[in-house]
């Protein structure tokens, strides 16, 4: 009875991946969704320089950067005037003038809810953090 269970249990495994392989798609862990969804990301310069931000997805796609500001300004981009489709988990990625680019450590997801996130950018020109702000 064991031989016949573990036969079948082969026999299924073996079908899947060859199946798998027909199909001509590999089998990969799929990123669960990132928390908040957004439709607008804002980063406020709460750091030492002057900066400017673009968005970027996990897939590489990325909006236009924003014009540069000085500390305790913000700028905000509308992921729906960007190329990023929706759905996409996005972060803020910050470049200070005549310094360090950053991306932020956490995501979020875009979805056309008129919700922001807000991103706090600190530091100097060569050690940049940017911190959502929950």
């Amino acid at each position: 009875m064991t031989a016949i269970i573990r036969r079948a249990l082969l026999t299924a495994t073996a079908t899947a991946a060859a199946a798998a392989t027909t199909l001509g798609v590999p089998a990969t862990a799929a990123f669960a969704q990132a928390a908040p969804c957004v439709q607008n990301i804002a980063v406020i310069n709460n750091g030492a320089y002057e900066m400017s931000f673009a968005v970027a997805s996990r897939t590489g796609i990325t909006s236009t950067p924003t014009s540069t500001y000085l500390i305790n300004n913000f700028r905000l981009v509308d992921l729906t005037a960007t190329p990023i489709p929706e759905g996409s988990d996005v972060r803020p990625v910050v470049t200070a003038t005549a310094g360090n680019t950053e991306p932020a450590t956490d995501f979020v997801s875009f979805c056309a809810n008129g919700q922001t996130a807000t991103y706090s950018a600190t530091g100097t020109t060569l050690d940049v953090q940017v911190t959502l702000q929950r």
